[in-house]
């Protein structure tokens, strides 16, 4: 199309043709304006292949004459060739290598055994873009090259754009190993690789083949065995080539990344704003490569303080176009493999990056793209070969926070909103579907899913609706504020309504205010108020149990009670009743406490509410046995127990399990305010083995500690400590006072008999 014209030539002219300045070319293709001039001039290179993309998209060119432009391009680009360094011309290494400990440790034991003849003589180092593969590469090669004294040769295959043709690469190997050009005349491709594989069988060679494209380019350069060592890089784990050692790269540890702008920026600048370098490094993903450019940013810059490269980063629309120094950009980096990408695995990649979560599952990927869990899966596995994508050993996928906003500029990009907006709808509607149907498992009159219901993951038994609705817990909840913020008043409620008997399994997630706040926020959008009286008690125990916000519990139990007998719905009166008890007892207002449990009991007891009963009881009896009245308490405890006991008892085994192991545990300190230790003693135990089994460690921390104070006053202290150090173990699970509580009660215990003995 463009004849035999030179580039800049052509570049000009197509300019000219669509009356652009060179100014107004760089603003639409974001390409410099001095670039643009050198081109045109002749005074520089032939740009890459991703500079002339930019270029025609700037000019808006048509299909026809954007491929006729990178045809132009690709004849003026000098062919590259290979190079092959040996010996005399060791590996170039970077100054202030970091880190990385481990993975040269496995590389040295590769090496070792390679010398010794023993194992694989292949090791693959893989990892996404900017991972530091070549870096590590050339610290081994370098660290490793004087022992193997037949040669180092190092090997840049330019597997991601333009890669080096495999005989090519070949020929340059064989050369460097001292073959003829005569002998090489001889031998035809296979004959070649052959002959390859023999000298480094017979000799022994360090060679890197660096930034491999798949496993068909570095096959033919791998040696069959003997004392050599290959060393190769590639972002993708080239899963098709056999008896070889593999180590993945990721980003860089805490501390290593931090080492690592130490010793870039130099020790007194890093240390005199030592916390925002460290926001820096989380910013950069911890990304070797992004952190490299950071540091020279700053090293450059040296009137900016770090800080000031914090703010620029915290801009997560600008971050990625932040990152780039002279021609390193990250963005470059995650361009190139993203190019190579099949349509299937382009497009999840970019609806990946709408996953609100750490990592996802396959089904987060089916979701977005309304296929099946095996399809989807499958395009998700095209991404982790091609280092895009992480596969974790438990069986999720992880994408980096850079390439989750690279992915999220190329969907704004190059899908239309109405795309994103459906694949957005398509997961937020499946995540809180999901969650519905998990947290009915442990809700009365509903259990398992009904048979019709076909869901992407298995929720067979209410052990795993747990797991998920904790595993996803940051995705569904996310999706959760995405319908509040939508409107989407109905799902926002039936989500939360589900969960009214899961949470008491997950008391320490820290998110129940939130969830059945926004529940209570879309029942009054609705306009229901046996909606709002049912979440405003949700919301008054979450308040109560989960942060300890007793005076606000009871504020919001009394605007339920409000809303439920604006609705007559006796029930929701109980429960306010019920929960205002709760909160006045830890504030402890004792009366209050008897008031609102009593009046809760009398309309349970009368209305038949099973489900409510229990509880306003067992809070009766703790406001009588704290006004001295243990007898009666233990009396009120036991009718529940027998309650619960009763063959016709109307509460699913969820809920009278976890009202056992709360009134066994009030039977405890009933008989412990009697002074009845050894009674008290059993029915802490029996509470703490219930409490186990249900899956409510924060009670067994409770139960545990009260075990010990019992054991104590009955003089077995050394029981007592192993009780109390069982409660200790509880960690997260548990309530801080209580694990407080503990050690205070450990301290005071005397030293244990066997040390005593030692002294």
């Amino acid at each position: 199309m463009y004849g035999e014209k030179p580039f800049g030539a052509v570049l000009r002219d197509l300019r000219q043709r669509g009356r652009l300045t060179i100014e107004e070319l760089a603003e639409a293709s974001g390409v410099s304006v001095r670039a643009i001039g050198d081109m045109e001039r002749g005074r520089s290179r032939v740009p890459q292949r991703r500079t002339v993309v930019a270029l025609a998209e700037g000019l808006g060119l048509a299909d026809a004459e954007r491929e006729a432009l990178l045809a132009v391009g690709r004849a003026a680009r000098p062919t590259r060739a290979v190079a092959a360094a040996g010996t005399t011309v060791p590996p170039r290494t970077v100054g202030d290598f970091t880190g990385r400990e481990p993975e040269l440790a496995l590389l040295r034991e590769a090496a070792e055994r390679a010398r010794a003849g023993l194992g694989a003589s292949v090791s693959v180092v893989s990892g996404p873009p900017g991972c530091g593969k070549t870096t590590l590469a050339l610290k081994a090669a370098a660290e490793l090259a004087a022992e193997f004294p037949d040669g180092c040769f190092v090997v840049d295959l330019h597997g991601v754009e333009g890669p080096v043709d495999t005989e090519e690469a070949l020929l340059k190997l064989l050369k460097a190993l001292g073959v003829s050009d005569r002998r090489l005349a001889k031998e035809d491709a296979r004959g070649r690789a052959g002959l390859l594989r023999a000298l480094l069988s017979d000799r022994r060679c360090l060679v890197v083949l660096d930034n491999a494209r798949d496993e068909a380019q570095v096959r033919p350069l791998l040696p069959g065995g003997g004392r050599s060592l290959v060393l190769v890089t590639s972002r993708r784990p080239l899963t098709g080539l056999e008896d070889v050692d593999r180590l993945t790269l990721s980003g860089m540890a805490r501390d290593e990344a931090v080492e690592l702008l130490r010793r870039i920026l130099g020790e007194e600048r890093a240390d005199a704003e030592a916390e925002a370098v460290v926001r820096v490094t989380e910013l950069c993903g911890r990304l070797p490569l992004a952190l490299r450019v950071a540091g020279n940013w700053l090293t450059v810059r040296s009137g900016w303080s770090v800080d000031h490269l914090v703010r620029r980063l915290a801009d997560e629309e600008r971050r990625l176009g932040a990152l780039a120094a002279g021609d390193v950009r990250v963005e470059a980096a995650f361009e190139l493999s993203y190019r190579q990408l099949s349509v299937q695995a382009a497009r999840m990649l970019r609806l990946l990056s709408l996953v609100p979560g750490p990592d996802m599952t396959a089904a987060y990927g089916a979701a977005l793209t309304a296929t099946g869990v095996f399809e989807a899966e499958d395009v998700m596995e095209e991404l982790v070969e091609a280092g895009l994508l992480q596969a974790t050993f438990t069986g999720r996928y992880q994408l980096h926070d850079l390439l989750r906003l690279f992915a999220r500029a190329r969907l704004g990009l190059e899908d239309e909103p109405g795309e994103r907006e459906a694949a957005d709808d398509r997961l937020r509607t499946w995540l809180l579907e999901t969650a519905v149907v998990a947290g009915r498992w442990y809700k009365p009159k509903y259990g398992a899913p009904p048979s019709s219901w076909q869901g992407l993951i298995p929720l067979e038994s209410a052990e795993e609706a747990r797991t998920w609705l904790q595993s996803e817990g940051p995705a569904w909840l996310a999706a959760l504020r995405g319908a509040a913020h939508k409107g989407e008043h109905t799902r926002v409620v039936e989500t939360s309504y589900a969960m009214e008997w899961f949470c008491d399994l997950w008391v320490h997630w820290g998110h129940w205010p939130e969830v059945f706040r926004l529940g209570g926020e879309a029942a009054a959008a609705l306009d229901d108020p046996y909606l709002r009286a049912f979440h405003l008690n949700c919301y008054s125990w979450a308040l109560n149990t989960c942060e300890q916000r007793y005076r606000e519990a009871v504020d919001m139990a009394a605007e339920g009670l409000e809303h439920a007998r604006r609705a007559r719905d006796v029930h929701q009166q109980a429960a306010a009743l019920m929960h205002a008890a709760s909160a006045h007892r830890q504030l402890g207002d004792v009366q209050a406490v008897m008031d609102a449990a009593l009046a809760s009991v009398e309309l349970s007891e009368g209305a038949g509410l099973h489900e409510v009963w229990p509880q306003a009881v067992r809070l009766y009896g703790s406001s009588l046995r704290l006004l001295g009245r243990a007898e009666e308490a233990l009396t009120q405890h036991k009718r529940v127990i027998t309650f619960l006991d009763a063959p016709d008892c109307p509460l699913s085994r969820h809920i009278a399990d976890i009202y056992r192991a709360h009134t066994t545990q009030a039977l405890g300190l009933d008989c412990a305010a009697l002074g009845r230790w050894r009674e008290a003693v059993d029915h802490y135990r029996s509470a703490q083995i219930q409490s186990s089994r249900v899956g409510i460690p924060h009670r067994e921390a409770e139960q545990l500690l009260a075990l010990g104070e019992a054991l104590i006053e009955l003089g077995s202290t050394e029981e007592a400590r192993y009780w109390l150090l069982q409660a200790l173990s509880l960690g997260d699970a548990a309530d801080a006072k209580e694990l407080k509580a503990a050690r205070k009660l450990l301290d005071t215990l005397p030293a244990q008999r066997a040390a005593l003995s030692r002294s």
